[in-house]
């Protein structure tokens, strides 16, 4: 076996055991594109191997999904078939996991009217909303994994041949997902340990806001009472436990719905879907956005925004230090996947009902009086440099440093 065909095996392992935690009896999704075949079928041969009663693989085709997005007609776009929402409903409803292989084209809808986009995705998201809720509910386990789509390779490396940019874009994939330590699994144990901790010592100092300051930035987010900080390692409800995202560096809790205000400049390029938004900002009143520019992608921003209410306001706040591995790559990956783990980020749209207490429980009501935000999207994007300074305030009105320079700060660098 060559050692890349090794690394290949370890990094499927990875994602079936430290990603979904596949359970024997228990069935599993896999949503990839279908130049990932050879990698799909090595993570269905070891879910199998592992006691999958069934492997339902959903294949996506960049070619296809441009020639319908440019051509199709409108009614076709703003229609998502019930028949394929009623079949990822019930197989999550039957406890299916799900793994998401992805490795999309930055640029695969740039020349596509953001009108267009802005329908599918529309009717896409309503349509999903109930197998959505079973994902962002932890109701079931589910992981994403990154793919080096040739397309997305290229965009990275550029002056590469095809096959030489996936294979350097491999090599980033399985660094920054531990698998070139001597014990990937390991690995991935002591980095979730590491978040662990962080995430409580946040979650014991409940902050009532947090206050951003950067280039462009001047920020303050107020987080709900009894607001949970999570990150790395996450439980269902039926207790397993199973990493969401691979690679994985944030801890994140959700921010009060109504409780934002102030200007927030992004620092990274945001892929929405197929286009970049570049070097944009965002400006808040009581929650909700009240003025937006960008460079480029303006119009596929102000598509977003308008999706319903709940996407002018935000569903996420997360925390990442400069020094993340992927941040030390040096590499803008233009994918949310890599790029949110390497930058401190927010998302406009909906929350995690599981980052406050008992938020799982909750009415629709109730949820948007603790300050629950709910849209149809979650879209992250990135504000975090070695230039963000972040202060959590106390209930008291005092202040004290959680970033300075990009990085952790006072208690938090213990």
């Amino acid at each position: 076996m060559s050692t890349f065909q090794k690394k290949l095996e370890q990094y499927a392992d990875v994602a079936l055991q430290k990603g979904v935690n596949i359970q024997e009896g228990q069935g599993i999704i896999i949503n990839a594109p279908i130049e990932a075949a050879d990698f799909v079928h090595i993570l269905s041969a070891k879910a199998y191997g592992r006691g999958a009663k069934d492997v339902h693989v959903q294949w996506g085709d960049n070619v296809l999904t441009y020639m319908k997005m440019k051509h199709a007609a409108d009614e076709v776009l703003e229609n998502f078939p019930r028949w394929r929402a009623e079949g990822l409903e019930e197989m999550a409803k039957d406890g299916y996991s799900v793994v998401n292989v992805y490795g999309p084209d930055p640029d695969l809808l740039k020349d596509v009217d953001s009108e267009r986009v802005a329908k599918a995705n529309k009717a896409s998201a309503e349509a999903l909303t109930t197998y959505r809720d079973y994902i962002m509910e932890d109701k079931i386990t589910w992981t994403i994994v990154a793919f080096p789509h040739p397309d997305w390779a290229k965009k990275l490396f550029p002056n590469e041949p095809v096959a030489s940019a996936q294979d350097k874009l491999w090599e980033q994939i399985f660094h920054i997902t531990r698998i070139d330590k001597e014990d990937p699994m390991k690995a991935w144990d002591e980095h979730n340990e590491n978040l662990r901790k962080a995430r409580e010592l946040l979650n014991d100092k409940q902050f009532k806001k947090l206050h951003y300051k950067a280039p462009g930035t001047e920020l303050t987010i107020e987080l709900p009472k009894n607001h949970i900080w999570a990150g790395g390692a996450a439980e269902s409800v039926k207790g397993v436990k199973f990493n969401p995202n691979m690679p994985t560096e944030e801890v994140f809790t959700m921010p009060h719905k109504y409780g934002v205000n102030g200007t927030v400049r992004s620092t990274m390029p945001f892929n929405y879907d197929g286009n970049l938004i570049e070097n944009f900002s965002l400006t808040f009143e009581e929650g909700k956005v009240v003025d937006y520019k960008a460079e480029s992608g303006e119009e596929s921003l102000k598509y977003l925004l308008e999706t319903d209410e709940g996407a002018k306001r935000l569903g996420e706040v997360a925390l990442v230090p400069v020094e993340s591995p992927i941040s030390e790559s040096g590499h803008i990956f233009y994918n949310t996947l890599f790029d949110e783990n390497a930058s401190c980020h927010i998302a406009l749209g909906k929350a995690y009902p599981t980052n406050v207490e008992k938020g799982s429980e909750m009415s629709a009501e109730e949820r948007d009086k603790n300050g629950v935000n709910d849209s149809l999207v979650h879209e992250d994007f990135m504000i975090g440099s070695a230039e963000l300074d972040i202060d959590g305030e106390k209930e008291d009105g005092t202040f004290e440093p959680v970033f300075r320079n990009g990085s952790w700060a006072g208690d938090f660098r213990k």
